[in-house]
């Protein structure tokens, strides 16, 4: 199966309440006028992208209306889909990598989102680049999330430390940052534990983590990535800004797109945060994950229409 039918299987929730409210929108050889444009835009938030992106979208559709670039329903979508996925430049889906040294990528989300098995794909994709990863077990509040890393880690065939259930988690992080550092590998992946974004306590000590890791290695975290639950729709949006304000987050790795994800609500977080999403998991495998791809993506979201 290609990453266009992944993404369509993936976003059949999101396509089939979006294409049912576009069709009876965007009829062919229907004007445009501002009632079409209030209906595109009820549409549209049907379709899970957030209430701030779908009113930029819908301003950007009536300047070009009204500059006259275009004029009927049927001119919109081609419009739309090309204004969502230029969104996302390919610069801004790649990996920041370090300068010199190891690439630390710290990976946060809250309980439940598919974090540990997205750590685990990260690893087994980055192996299969040809890079050297070492796994860093920073989630010492659940023994079965170490024991769970530890079985990856061995599948994937990559290196990782880890200390005792109840260990200090930043005792973890410069343990895994020194051991990467000395064996010079490519990257050095931290998983860390779900933190709940309603407690403060725990989102403080998330950065205190983060802290210790910049002590060895200054310039680290090259990259932050969010797992998020793509089933959860608009609750994603506070998911993204509590961890941007505590960890500054730089990408997103959009997890559990399956029939029942609400995959429209990464155009609502590019608008409102600036965040990329910059890769995708597309099933339970090791092997069910990609870069995003937003062209694909896009016209998976609005196929059939």
């Amino acid at each position: 199966m290609g990453l266009f039918d992944r993404f369509k299987k993936g976003l059949a929730r999101t396509r089939d309440k979006l294409v049912s409210g576009l069709r009876n929108v965007l009829t062919f050889g229907r004007k445009i006028d501002d009632a079409l444009l209030d209906e595109l835009a009820d549409a549209m938030l049907v379709g899970d992208m957030g209430p701030r992106a779908v009113m930029a979208l819908q301003d950007e559709i009536r300047a070009a209306w009204k500059a006259g670039q275009i004029s009927e329903a049927q001119e919109i979508l081609p419009f739309l889909k090309q204004r969502i996925a230029s969104t996302w430049s390919e610069a801004d889906r790649a990996l920041n990598r370090a300068s010199a040294g190891p690439t630390v990528v710290f990976v946060v989300g809250v309980n439940g989102s598919g974090k540990t098995t997205s750590v685990a794909k990260l690893c087994n994709w980055l192996v299969k680049q040809g890079h050297t990863v070492l796994l860093g077990a920073c989630d010492t509040f659940r023994a079965a999330a170490i024991d769970q890393l530890t079985i990856w880690a061995e599948r994937c065939g990559v290196d990782i430390v880890k200390h005792q259930p109840g260990s200090d988690p930043g005792a973890v992080a410069f343990d895994a940052c020194q051991a990467g550092v000395a064996r010079g590998v490519d990257f050095i992946i931290l998983d860390t534990a779900g933190r709940l974004h309603t407690q403060d306590h725990l989102m403080r000590e998330l950065g205190k983590i983060r802290n210790v890791v910049r002590k060895h290695i200054p310039d680290a975290p090259h990259e932050v990535l969010l797992v998020l639950d793509a089933t959860i729709g608009q609750n994603a949006l506070q998911q993204a800004k509590v961890f941007s304000d505590v960890v500054d987050v730089t990408g997103l790795m959009l997890a559990k797109l399956d029939g029942s994800a609400k995959g429209g609500i990464v155009v609502g977080i590019r608008d409102q945060f600036d965040i990329p999403v910059k890769f995708v998991g597309l099933g339970e495998g090791v092997d069910d994950i990609e870069p995003f791809d937003p062209e694909a993506f896009v016209e998976a979201m609005f196929a059939d229409l």
